[in-house]
């Protein structure tokens, strides 16, 4: 192969050394570079505030089953009363239990109407001090009980309006 040289030019023009003309291409690399930075940071933002709120929504629904067992518990120290009905907040219609949304619905002072103002009050505490947040409670005289708890998960980046239930006999 020949070796291959630059054609020469006048004596009037004078061609720039190699560094000049490609002044400006490391300040555009750095300009790529940080705009790339920039856009992964903003994604892993955004990844952080999503496992922000599926960790709520998942906390709500652990207090859920914590306060259902709860009342469960409740229940079996007086089983007498749960076996009475005393507990029972309402009739079931097509599975679902008619609920008790505040504790100032409870006006009785027995042992049963103290637990379900205790727990009803627990409910809105953990799952929000909202009209949603009710509870509802059937036993039958078998001392089969069924706990229906519902809340607004939309404000943890849930699905709305949630409901978690609890059978087990006593």
């Amino acid at each position: 192969m020949r070796n291959r040289q630059r054609p020469a030019l006048p004596a009037s023009v004078s061609r720039p050394p190699l560094s000049r003309r490609q002044r400006g291409v490391g300040l555009i690399e750095i300009l790529v570079a940080v705009l790339i930075l920039a856009l992964g940071l903003l994604g892993m933002a955004g990844l952080q505030a999503n496992a922000l709120k599926t960790n709520q929504s998942s906390y709500a629904r652990g207090q859920a089953v914590m306060l259902s067992y709860y009342m469960l518990d409740a229940m079996r120290a007086d089983r007498s009363a749960a076996v009475s009905l005393a507990y029972n907040t309402g009739t079931v219609s097509a599975g679902v239990i008619t609920p008790i949304c505040s504790p100032l619905a409870i006006t009785g002072s027995t042992l049963a109407d103290n637990n379900r103002k205790d727990w009803i009050e627990s409910l809105k505490i953990s799952l929000g001090a909202d009209e949603a947040t009710c509870g509802a409670i059937n036993c039958d005289v078998d001392g089969v009980c069924t706990i229906q708890i519902t809340w607004d998960d939309s404000r943890a980046g849930g699905l709305g309006a949630q409901r978690f239930e609890t059978q087990s006999r006593l």
